[in-house]
């Protein structure tokens, strides 16, 4: 192990010696860069450099927001600018005046933003700083943020909002991290958990357990289904299909006809409107790689309940997708969850408990329908994967992943179609559900 003192490695340093390495020190790689440890854990990487005449020591950020490589760039471009004759330290501190954090996040998000898998994924990033960190730490210069400052955005959260709380200070330390190695700022991340955070605040999964949305139960489920069927408006026909596929809210609200196949359709047929006589028909509603959480392309089955529901839409001239807002754009995630809103409100108000969840007592949510099916589908008996698969999770490792290649398309038909009819109450027994063991 390199230990204080050494100037000149005997050899230059790994990647893996920088991702562990924890013992305090100066660990050179040569050409004045090395890795200082401090006692506490906090790693940083310096580089000795001497700038017109004047032997100094640069700070370059820290691992893992800035690697080896990225270090060993940044030094040789420091390395010529003296060498020209310019200052490498003031020309980083004339780029560290005036950025705030809040103008930091604006550059982060705009440099960052092909790694956004949706617009939706960005708006709740700018909206989760929005809304906690940019009232204590948006006009403050990001050179001047210090772990006091993360802390009093972070500790009014920790208890009652922990989920919320762990995610910002993720996106915080991201911001920063890019703030250093954009040369805005020098020295340790303050929102960097271990070693630093985790010393002042209790661990996540200590504070609070995961806040599962609150979902339907399964005793009340044929009577907010007949509930829901009362209710008018393009948001209530969505929240209708979002159950019967068990699909997402941003799976739903951008779907576009385009992604519908109804088996049987007239090519010739332009509207995409699902005609009539399709619907005894088998039809697929295919999801793009691009719209899915997992990023990869997912297959639902309509059952005939599901294809009746969409031949029963009006289709909006200019407008691509199936459930359009009233201006033609993407409904709002809010649209669906004030159905379910106005639907507990109405229940409150006829006297009743409404449509809660069981354990946590609190109102049904739309994402929550996911957790009910899942229920009756364990219920009824049908295979893990297979239930798992309509979720449109990963199931197994990665190997097994690679094993399982059918998506259980048709058996998983199937099982809709038996949801569909326990959603309208109708009976179900051995008899008329088909329940599929796991193969032998």
């Amino acid at each position: 192990m390199a230990t204080k003192g050494i100037r000149k490695p005997h050899k230059a340093l790994t990647a893996r010696f920088v991702e562990t390495v924890t013992g305090p020190g100066k660990y050179f790689d040569g050409q004045g860069l090395f890795l200082r440890v401090q006692p506490n854990g906090a790693r940083q990487w310096v580089q000795r450099i001497t700038i017109r005449g004047k032997r100094c020591e640069l700070g370059l950020g820290s691992p893992p927001a800035v690697s080896l490589a990225t270090a060993r760039t940044l030094a040789l471009e420091n390395r010529g600018a003296a060498m020209l004759g310019r200052d490498p330290i003031q020309e980083k501190r004339d780029a560290r005046a005036g950025l705030t954090f809040e103008a930091a996040v604006n550059e982060y998000l705009t440099a960052k933003l092909d790694e956004f898998q949706n617009d939706k994924h960005k708006k709740q990033w700018r909206s989760t700083l929005d809304t906690y960190a940019n009232p204590v730490l948006g006009p403050k210069m990001v050179a001047d943020i210090t772990l006091q400052d993360v802390l009093r955005v972070l500790e009014p959260l920790w208890s009652d909002k922990t989920e919320t709380a762990s995610r910002l200070r993720g996106r915080i330390e991201a911001v920063l991290s890019w703030a250093t190695v954009a040369g805005h700022r020098q020295g340790d991340n303050p929102a960097r958990w271990k070693g630093n955070l985790s010393e002042m605040l209790a661990k996540p999964n200590k504070v609070a357990k995961a806040d599962n949305q609150p979902a339907l139960a399964l005793g009340d489920v044929s009577r907010w289904w007949s509930d829901l069927a009362l209710r008018d408006g393009i948001a209530a026909r969505a929240l209708e299909f979002l159950t019967l596929t068990a699909a997402r809210s941003g799976e739903v609200r951008g779907m576009t006809w385009d992604e519908l196949d109804f088996a049987g359709r007239d090519k010739t047929d332009k509207t995409d409107k699902a005609p009539a006589a399709t619907l005894a028909t088998p039809a697929t509603w295919t999801i793009p790689a691009s719209r899915m959480k997992a990023g990869r392309v997912h297959r639902v089955p309509l059952t005939p309940a599901a294809v009746a529901l969409l031949a029963s839409l009006p289709r909006m001239d200019g407008s691509p997708y199936v459930f359009p807002a009233a201006r033609g754009g993407m409904l709002s995630d809010m649209a669906l969850s004030a159905v379910m809103r106005r639907m507990q409100e109405a229940e409150a108000k006829a006297g009743r408990a409404g449509f809660l969840d069981t354990e946590n007592k609190r109102p049904a949510v739309p994402h929550g329908l996911r957790s009910t099916f899942r229920q009756w589908a364990a219920e009824q008996g049908y295979p893990r994967d297979m239930a798992e698969i309509a979720l449109a999770h990963f199931i197994g490792s990665e190997v097994e992943r690679a094993y399982q290649r059918s998506d259980m398309l048709e058996r998983r038909r199937d099982m809709m179609a038996a949801w569909a009819a326990f959603l309208r109450g109708d009976s179900v027994d051995g008899n008329n559900v088909v329940k599929l063991g796991v193969a032998g």
